[in-house]
């Protein structure tokens, strides 16, 4: 469930970032806040995607014996 968040911001962020640069109706600050916003989001987005494949690898490394 954690990953299909990650997967869903990344799908809203990447649409929004196509929008704001082939849409010129905002100003430049405007579209390079909200740019800025989405690069942190990503970023969060990868460490989340990374904390949840370490953490499976975790689970199932002890469940063997």
């Amino acid at each position: 469930m954690l990953r299909l968040s990650v997967v869903w911001a990344v799908w809203v962020w990447v649409v929004l970032v196509r929008n704001m640069v082939v849409d010129k109706t905002q100003s430049w600050s405007f579209r390079g806040v909200h740019i800025a916003l989405a690069v942190i989001s990503l970023a969060f987005a990868a460490a989340t995607w990374r904390i949840t494949g370490n953490a499976r690898r975790a689970a199932t490394r002890t469940d063997q014996p």
